[in-house]
């Protein structure tokens, strides 16, 4: 789809492209959309479908300055995703697919934003698609692939963090146990849901972040062991207020309190991360020649004093004195005139 030279009509064009793509997507989508916002409100394990979003205009408001206004031009290929787009949401219907169903919209968003403004458009909002990967249903098979190994994780790092404490705990396949109290660490207690908002966070934070592609790809990858941490923080001090305090307050701690304390918990582990990598990598000083500024005029060195050419010494003759001169002549009269003895 090739622009003219207008950029008025341009963003005209671009602008009624775009009305039409919301509201054709949002007609055919709405079932879908609303499963998913139930889902958020009813799963525990996509409870973060609300802040995700948030994470996604985040990184486009720091991304602003790149925006490509003057290379709007939209791209047929956006129509050839479209078609793909359908043919899995058909595909997902028929077979009853919940994942494949809702799993369209992802080749329907990079579709239309192609249709609008083409590649350079699709380059600056790339990162904002891809967090539709966090919110969007994953297979069933998916979910219980990790959930388990979580739930293990959680009872045993939860058991050994409550013997730490000094309470008398021990796990029983994903039940903990301390004397008569027994709490049972189920599938919502595993952490997926709390490992997807991270791995959400952690994908926000390397996007906004001026760092090396080292540092980015070791920011994402955090998600993984802040996710398994910031669970057991919660579940063992929840069993704790179970031990020590009334079972309400745990039960408020646990649903309500660390819902709002473990997201900036979780920003200050990798905002100390991002501190510990600057100093590992910091950059070493090495001493070198001066630079000197380059100049048309020729370079005048200072001036050297040179040295005054020495005199010829000139011998002074010695006054002596007649007395002595007159002495010194007789002494040698008188070994002149010795005669000479005969042997």
């Amino acid at each position: 789809m090739r622009g003219t030279d207008n950029p008025a009509r341009t963003w005209k064009a671009a602008g009624l492209t775009a009305l039409a793509l919301v509201i054709a997507l949002g007609w055919g989508y709405w079932p879908a959309l609303v499963a998913m916002v139930h889902r958020w409100s009813e799963d525990p394990q996509y409870t973060h479908g609300y802040v995700v979003p948030l994470f996604a205009g985040i990184v486009l408001w720091f991304r602003r300055e790149s925006f490509p206004k003057d290379q709007i031009r939209g791209s047929w290929w956006g129509a050839l995703l479209l078609i793909l787009a359908a043919v899995q949401r058909l595909i997902g219907t028929l077979y009853s697919f919940e994942w494949l169903d809702a799993g369209s919209l992802l080749p329907a968003t990079v579709g239309s934003v192609l249709l609008v403004g083409g590649w350079p458009l699709l380059r600056w909002s790339w990162p904002a698609t891809v967090f539709l990967l966090f919110i969007l249903p994953w297979p069933w098979q998916f979910d219980q692939l990790l959930t388990q190994p979580l739930r293990n994780i959680a009872t045993v790092c939860s058991t050994y963090v409550l013997q730490t404490l000094g309470q008398p705990a021990l796990a029983r396949g994903n039940i903990i146990v301390i004397d008569e109290l027994e709490v049972g660490v189920v599938e919502a207690c595993s952490g997926l849901g709390m490992l997807m908002t991270f791995f959400a966070l952690s994908t926000a934070v390397a996007f906004i972040i001026s760092r090396s592609r080292f540092d980015r790809l070791v920011i994402f990858l955090s998600a993984i062991p802040v996710g398994v941490m910031m669970n057991v923080v919660r579940i063992s001090l929840t069993v704790f207020l179970y031990r020590v305090a009334d079972p309400g307050i745990a039960h408020f701690v646990f649903h309500d309190v660390a819902g709002w304390v473990m997201m900036p918990m979780a920003l200050a582990v990798m905002w100390l991360e991002l501190c510990w990598l600057g100093w590992l990598w910091q950059p070493i000083e090495t001493e070198g020649p001066i630079p000197v500024p380059a100049s048309d005029q020729p370079v005048r060195l200072p001036a050297v004093p040179v040295l005054a050419e020495p005199r010829p010494l000139r011998m002074r003759r010695m006054q002596v004195p007649a007395e002595l001169n007159s002495r010194h002549e007789e002494a040698e009269r008188s070994l002149l005139e010795v005669p000479d003895v005969a042997p």
